[in-house]
Parts: C-alpha cells; structure tokens; sequence
C-alpha cells in the first residue's frame, strides 16, 4: 500500500515537473518572439539573412514550393540554346540574370556597385508622349504610357551573345545648400538624366527618361494581403477634409486577371498583385517570357534580337514555376522594428509632424495580422523636384506611391553601406530625402525643418530604425 501511494506521489511530482518545464519553455518562447519573432510572419531580428527565411509553420508540401520558388529567384538564368532547359531563355537582352542581382538577400537595391558604376539595380525608363493613334490608344490601355519606338519601356544594359547592349545609364549629380532655420545646412544632390552608348540610334524627340531603383522585397506579401478597403478609405483625391494631403488610389490593366484593379505595387503603384510584379519583371528585367507577358522585349528596329536564338520552350517561366517564385516572395518572414520606448517616442514625433498621413503606420491584412509598413500604397503629388515627366495610367508626372518604409533598417546589414533612398537614389540619407519633399508633403518638410536639432535627429534615429 504505502508502495502505490509513493508511486502516485511520484507520478504527480513528475507530471508538475513536466507542465512546469513546458511552461518555462513557452514563456522563453514568447520572449524569444518578443525580441526576434512577432509571430511567424514577422521579426524584429536585423539580420542580413532574415529576408531570406521563411515564415514559420510551412508544411513539407509548402517548404518545398518555397524552395522551387527561391532556386528560380536566386539561381542564375542562362541562354538559349542551353542543356539547362530549365533555366534557359534569359534575354536577348536584359538587366540581370538573376532577381536577387537587383534586390539582394531580397532587399533594397544599391546605387553604385563595388566598382562604383551604376548597379544593375538602377533601371532606366522610357515613354513618349501619345500622339493620339489607335496603337498608342492600346498601349496606353495596357501599359499605361506609350513605348520608346527604339528601346521600348526600359533600357536594357546587357544582350546576349551576338546581341548588342540598348545603352548605359548615366547620371550626374549638382549639388544645392539647403538652409534650417536654425542655421544648419545641409547639401542635397539634384541629378541630371542621361545615357550614353545608345546601340539602336538615337532617342525619339518626346522622350521621357527617368530612373529607377529596385526597392526592398520587406513584406511584400503581408502589402498584398491588405484589402483593399483599407486601402481607399485613406484615399482623399481632392482633399476634401482640408489638410493638403490627396491620396489617390492607381487604377491598372492587369495581365493575370485582364482587368482594370487597384495598383499596389511599383514607384507608380502600376502593377495590381506580387504575381504580376513578378511575370513584369522578368519579362523586363531578364527577358523572360510568361502566359502573361509572351514575347521578348525587342523593338521592331532591333533586327539582331529578333533573330536571336531562342528556348526549347514558347514559354521560359511556365506557370508552375512563376506561382512557385510567387509563394517564395510572399511566404519570407518580414522585417518590423521593435517597439521599444526609444521607437515609440520615435514615431509620436512622426505622428505630430504629420508623416504618417501618407507613411501610415497600421493596418490589418485578411489573415488578421497586424503590420506597421509605412506607406498608404497611394499616389501623391511630390512636387516639381522629384518630378519625373513620366505618366503610368493614372499616376502622373508628379505623383509617386508612398514608398513603405519598413526593412530600409535592413540594408546596412546586407550591404554594408547605407541605403541610397527615393525613386532614383538621390538620397543619400533620410534628412535629405526628406528635404527633396513637396507638393502635398511641403508643409510637413517645414515642419520638421522648424523642429529643434535634437529632436530632427531623433526622428532621424527613429526612421533608421524602421
């Protein structure tokens, strides 16, 4: 008897012990994610690998199609003719031969490379002025401007062999003194657009040119998921409520679906889902050819890559393999500052300066997560300085997307240098982006110029941070 009740005892000494031990480890568990984690889709860990791992909780089904989608992300396309079928059809001309060549480690890409020229990540545009005809009618209907004849929408800096190179990009910068009413000045650098070494004759007379800079892949995902509802309720075209800030929401032709929907993403928010960012990418940057966008880049006047060799397949990424790209954009753990007290004082002088009317702080994607990108995905107008001419179906030469500001905190990290910001680099850091703010954003810029050093530099701190 005394030996059963000793038994039971010890039963019960061990099954305490056991709860008290896996309480122990949930509790360091929910510590671990306080400090690192957030959840399975978000982190607080500033690591240069973070954009690179998945969420938490994929199943051995979903890893594996995260992985598919990570070798096409990351493994190097080659041309066609190739024995490697399952990579071949890169160009016949093209930026880089990989996606992660523009965003490494998936995130914002740089300006200059190692050689300091200009990164494959800086991406000159072209349009032209619509002369009314029904061809540039259809191209604005699809593309929302109309194509350089020459080079089309985007200038490609590589070709493969026995195709010749578009051109270079080439921009020049001037300096201009900028006066707080403190006496501090600082110098912000104003660029000059151009190319050089064009290989397909000159630019037409009306040409549009304008750079680009690939953003960091933070969160794409969890952007996605925003209903949007959410997104227009902070729409206020005509700036109805008086503040001066006119958000207005990108309406796009959209390939996958071949409807007009709501652009997200992009410098013009011209692109309506990560899936069709992904297919206008590879169509543009490697000359990859989808069921979305079927045939190469090359202009009617570029015989050469017209008669270039080309793939096995009529189609370089088949379906499988660009949702499977996809799934490994939109299953990465994403990058969200810790809120610690430093942060928070950070972001009530955000709040009160009135950056958060278009960087805004909150929403809520369909799948209930609470996320903090700074950015409405809306369009506002920026002001003659960072004008670029170039109109994408409703955004115009002035209006821009608000740029999510999350993950730039990353970039350090990555690329061990600090990131050049706004549309085309210009900015060497935050104070000068935001002293190249106008139009809607002019007041807030005053503001914030008007704020004691101390608390400039705080802000400063707090966006370094984000």
């Amino acid at each position: 008897m005394m030996l059963q009740i000793q038994k039971k005892q010890n039963y019960k000494s061990f099954v305490s012990k056991t709860i008290l031990v896996k309480s122990l480890i949930a509790t360091l568990a929910i510590g671990l994610f306080a400090v690192n984690g957030l959840g399975k889709d978000l982190s607080s860990e500033k690591n240069e690998s973070l954009l690179l791992k998945p969420i938490d909780g994929l199943n051995d089904e979903e890893y594996d199609k995260f992985m598919l989608g990570k070798s096409f992300f990351r493994i190097p396309w080659v041309e066609a003719p190739s024995a490697t079928t399952a990579r071949d059809g890169l160009g016949p001309l093209f930026n880089a031969n990989t996606c992660i060549s523009c965003h490494p480690s998936n995130g914002k890409g740089t300006l200059y490379n190692t050689n300091d020229d200009f990164s494959r990540s800086l991406i000159p545009k072209l349009s032209i002025k619509s002369d009314g005809s029904k061809e540039h009618k259809k191209q604005l209907e699809l593309y929302g401007l109309v194509k350089e004849p020459n080079y089309g929408n985007q200038i490609s800096i590589n070709g493969i062999h026995g195709v010749k190179f578009e051109a270079k990009a080439n921009i020049t910068f001037s300096e201009i003194e900028v006066r707080f009413p403190d006496g501090e000045v600082d110098t912000i650098l104003k660029p000059h657009y151009a190319l050089k070494d064009l290989q397909y004759g000159e630019l037409h007379k009306d040409t549009t040119l304008t750079f680009r800079l690939a953003p960091t892949l933070n969160g794409m995902g969890l952007l996605d998921d925003i209903p949007n509802e959410q997104i227009l309720k902070n729409e206020d075209e005509f700036d109805k409520d008086g503040d001066g800030i006119s958000g207005k929401a990108n309406y796009v032709y959209s390939p996958i679906t071949k409807k007009i929907q709501l652009g997200k993403f992009s410098w013009k928010a011209t692109t309506t889902s990560i899936k069709h960012q992904a297919a206008d990418a590879a169509n543009n940057d490697m000359g990859l050819t989808t069921i979305y966008y079927p045939n190469d880049t090359c202009t009617d006047t570029q015989v050469g890559c017209k008669k270039s060799p080309k793939a096995r397949d009529a189609i370089d990424l088949p379906e499988l393999r660009l949702d499977a790209m996809t799934y490994y954009i939109t299953h990465r753990k994403t990058y969200s500052a810790k809120e610690t007290k430093e942060y928070k004082e950070g972001l009530a002088l955000f709040k009160q300066i009135g950056c958060n009317k278009c960087h805004v702080d909150s929403f809520t994607t369909k799948a209930g997560i609470k996320i903090s990108p700074f950015t409405d995905l809306l369009l506002h107008d920026m002001g003659e300085g960072l004008a670029d001419g170039r109109s994408e179906f409703k955004a115009t030469g002035n209006e821009w997307r608000t740029a999510p500001l999350w993950g730039l905190a990353l970039h350090e990290k990555i690329n061990k240098k600090t990131p050049r910001l706004l549309h085309d680099g210009r900015a060497r850091d935050f104070q000068e982006a935001i002293l190249w703010h106008g139009g809607e954003a002019e007041n807030i810029k005053k503001t914030y110029m008007n704020l004691e050093k101390k608390k400039r530099e705080k802000l400063i701190k707090f966006l370094e941070e984000v």
